[in-house]
């Protein structure tokens, strides 16, 4: 009898061991950090500001050389999805303004978002606020302002009409000029008495420059074609822009795989004479750059034109005289160029790159400047950190950038210009129930697609895991254009992502966050990759040796692989669960796109001459397609407002699971985006998805 109540005392022990080895965290601590977004530098001095979201709090902080001591000028205190973008100091330095409201990742970033269920309708606002802090200023309810030279107005536009309206809001909006079609891209000239802007008119575009009342708009070179981009000359007399064909044409085949070609141009303003300076190699790799900031154009220092092109098979940076000839590669290797800024004196380009001195640098971020006319790069932040976003303060003394690391969430840092030291700002708000020490360093690991291709990925391991077989998960990201990184990432939706991947190792998983091709960072080939999508879902294949690379890990229980992901990685969960539920056992359908049949019909004037081999490739390439060998245990997770991908597509496999009389689980959320723009909603869609995977892969 004693020995018995003595195995039955030191069991239950083991089991309440076992649970708070397992579960030391919650889900809501591991995502309790401040994340900042929209940092700026001002246009002169040494001012520096951002946005915070302190668990669905958003606030502007501003902070100013020499200490960089953060400080919050405005008071929203509720967690309402209520984001804030467009920040902008003024030039004298007074004033920051803002806009709060809508869901700028969505493709409706204008609309308003309720994702509070407030019973007052929220409104997209333009905002402003004196830089020392004060009253807030509502200008209008609009969205893309820019400041005026002269720092006493702000500038907006709604479709054809230009708008100007004070910057202290003493008076409301007034019309300032219109033009045909839809106009953006507002830019002063750099002594602020003129304006360059695109009107956007469906197949083509053109640029045109404001100069006042009395004054016709006047048009550069237009032509038949879609121009964008314009940039000023130092001088203000001149404008470099991007000119790409307009739309038309005979339809081509879907699957042609075709040059996208792109010219630079530069013109006289006075004389209406330009120039192209720059054409695009006619390859594939030549075309017209899809990554972060596009073609990234600026009108440097030492007239020099700086650009990206993917000519070598990577993003990178090349300059040329604005004048033309042979363009000059600023940053050769085999990495990739974002987040590009022009110092304010047009010597120098900062950006974040994914190079460095360890080759898992691939999967990492790290700040990088060059000098515009010579490929003399340095890498500013070397080590096991993430950097990513600088911008360069306009007295060019220092750099701010975001930073993380594989176990410290982002946040502000500075660092001089001339390389030194790194500060970090802010680091007192992350909350001290932050697991911080109880989190993993995740592994860059590779493996092999059955095609061949090379596939990229971040191995989540438990801390003291012991010996024994464990269940796995395998993470999915979205985009596609994206890459998971090493550490924290910079991107709001895959910080929430990387979080839980933290929680679910913490619970005794092993997680691997793959990035499959279509992803960004590992070259043109990786990322525009043949038979993708909805051509054939190539890239699945990146998906299932994944799951079948865990399975051939000796500490690993094969019969226990889970899978999760959003978005575009909601889409490749649904796919593994249709084609291979034998070698995923559980899976959560984060708003995925399931039914690809939508919207599939070409809309051209002619039929395209593969029209049918490509509906034969949407059915192969959609999962509701494989609903008949869908039979593991699924999650669908949706948010009604959903600007990325429609509600139906959910709505959709629901139906068709009920109508198989096959049992799912599920969570809607009303009136919510595709971004959980309010943060409980965010914690509420990693609590359930753990709390799924667990029930049905942890015994």
């Amino acid at each position: 009898m004693i020995k018995n109540a003595s195995f039955l005392v030191l069991l239950c022990f083991n089991i309440l061991s076992s649970k708070v080895f397992a579960q030391t965290f919650s889900v809501e601590s591991v995502l309790a950090y401040p994340f900042p977004t929209e940092l700026i530098s001002s246009p002169s001095g040494s001012k520096i500001a951002w946005a915070l979201n302190e668990q669905g709090r958003r606030n502007i902080y501003v902070a100013e050389a020499p200490e960089f001591t953060p400080r919050k000028i405005t008071e929203y205190n509720k967690d309402d999805g209520q984001e804030l973008t467009s920040l902008s100091i003024s030039a004298d330095g007074k004033w920051v303004i803002y806009v709060r409201g809508g869901d700028h990742s969505g493709s409706n970033s204008s609309m308003p978002v309720n994702a509070a269920f407030d019973p007052v309708a929220p409104k997209v606002q333009i905002m402003s606020i004196p830089f020392e802090g004060g009253k807030t200023n509502i200008l209008a309810e609009a969205d893309d302002p820019i400041i005026s030279p002269s720092s006493d107005k702000v500038l907006f536009s709604r479709g054809s009409q230009v708008m100007s309206v004070p910057i202290n809001g003493s008076a409301g909006a007034k019309p300032l000029f219109y033009a045909r079609g839809t106009t953006g891209s507002l830019s002063y000239s750099p002594d602020g008495s003129k304006i360059a802007f695109v009107s956007s008119r469906g197949d083509h575009s053109f640029i045109g420059i404001y100069s006042d009342e009395q004054t016709p708009i006047n048009w550069i070179l237009p032509a038949f074609s879609r121009d964008n981009s314009p940039r000023w000359s130092p001088d203000g007399k001149s404008i470099a822009f991007v000119r790409m064909p307009g739309q038309g044409g005979k339809t081509d085949s879907i699957f042609a795989r075709r040059h996208q070609p792109w010219t630079i141009w530069t013109a006289d303003i006075t004389t209406g004479k330009g120039n192209p300076i720059w054409k695009a190699p006619e390859t594939l790799e030549g075309s017209v750059p899809q990554t972060q900031g596009g073609t990234n154009l600026h009108w440097a220092g030492g007239n020099r034109i700086v650009f990206v092109s993917y000519q070598d098979g990577w993003p990178h940076l090349y300059s040329v005289d604005a004048k033309g000839g042979k363009e000059l590669l600023l940053t050769p290797g085999n990495f990739m160029v974002e987040q590009i800024r022009l110092s304010n004196d047009g010597k120098w380009l900062v950006f974040a790159a994914n190079t460095g001195r360890d080759p898992s640098d691939i999967d990492r971020r790290h700040i990088v400047r060059v000098p515009v006319d010579k490929p003399a790069m340095e890498i500013l932040t070397p080590g096991a950190g993430i950097e990513a976003y600088p911008v360069i303060t306009a007295d060019n003394s220092t750099i701010a950038f975001l930073s993380s690391t594989a176990q410290r969430p982002l946040l502000p840092a500075v660092m001089s210009f001339n390389k030194g030291p790194v500060k970090l700002i802010g680091e007192n708000l992350i909350p001290s129930s932050f697991p911080t020490s109880q989190l993993v360093t995740p592994k860059h690991v590779t493996f092999k697609a059955p095609d061949g291709q090379t596939v990229y990925g971040q191995l989540f391991e438990p801390k003291n895991a012991g010996s024994g077989k464990r269940p796995a998960i395998v993470y999915v990201h979205g985009g596609p254009q994206r890459q998971m990184v090493l550490g924290w990432h910079f991107m709001d939706y895959y910080s929430i992502d990387y979080g839980l991947n933290q929680y679910l190792a913490n619970l005794g998983f092993t997680v691997l966050s793959v990035n499959y091709r279509l992803g960004i960072g590992y070259g043109y080939k990786f990322q525009r990759a043949v038979n993708a999508g909805a051509q054939g879902a190539s890239e699945y294949q990146d998906i299932k040796a994944a799951g079948e690379w865990l399975a051939k890990q000796p500490n690993i229980d094969a019969t226990k692989i889970g899978i999760y992901g959003g978005s575009y990685g909601g889409y490749l969960v649904a796919l593994a669960l249709g084609h291979d539920s034998k070698l995923f056992a559980a899976g959560v359908d984060i708003h995925g796109v399931n039914n690809r049949f939508a919207g599939s019909a070409q809309s051209t004037r002619e039929p395209a001459p593969d029209a049918d081999l490509y509906e034969k490739a949407v059915i192969k390439s959609s999962p509701v397609t494989y609903l008949d060998t869908w039979t593991s245990p699924t999650l669908i997770i949706h948010a009604d407002d959903d600007r990325n991908v429609n509600f139906s597509q959910s709505v959709d496999l629901a139906r068709r699971f009920e109508d198989k009389k096959f049992d799912f689980e599920y969570l809607a959320i009303p009136d919510d985006t595709h971004h959980w723009m309010k943060y409980s909603n965010g914690v509420k869609v990693s609590e359930v998805t753990a709390d799924f995977l667990k029930r049905k892969l942890m015994k």
